[in-house]
């Protein structure tokens, strides 16, 4: 059974840095692209950023391009997602998601999901 199981999320004052992370199983981890979402209340899901499978290419959405770095660890089935800065915009669930074949920033290509981590920036 595949399994992604996120972490790390809470509550972060404004500016301060957080690192979520995704554990995978029951799949063959370095086979896939991997990637972050986040979902808001009455907001669509919004694209974060993604891998690929080597870590060698990766992608970011524009509202976090150069605060959110991704990264991935594949022998211990780990992605991580690096977020500096944080703003309460940023207060979301944080899902992680793999895809075998997929355009990183459409979600419904996207092959399984985990149950998210909730993030809370606020003073």
């Amino acid at each position: 059974e595949v399994q992604l199981v996120e972490s790390g999320g809470g509550w972060v004052p404004p500016g301060g840095p957080l690192r979520l992370s995704c554990v995978a199983s029951g799949y063959t981890f370095r086979d896939y692209e991997i990637g972050w979402f986040r979902q808001s209340p009455g907001k669509e899901r919004e694209f974060i950023a993604a891998i690929s499978w080597s870590g060698g290419m990766t992608e970011y959405g524009e509202s976090v391009e150069g605060r959110f770095t991704i990264s991935r660890d594949n022998a211990d089935k780990t992605l991580y997602l690096h977020i500096n800065a944080l703003k309460p915009d940023d207060t979301a669930v944080y899902y992680c998601a793999d895809c075998s074949i997929c355009r990183p920033t459409n979600a419904s290509e996207y092959d399984y999901w985990g149950q998210g981590t909730q993030v809370t920036v606020s003073s």
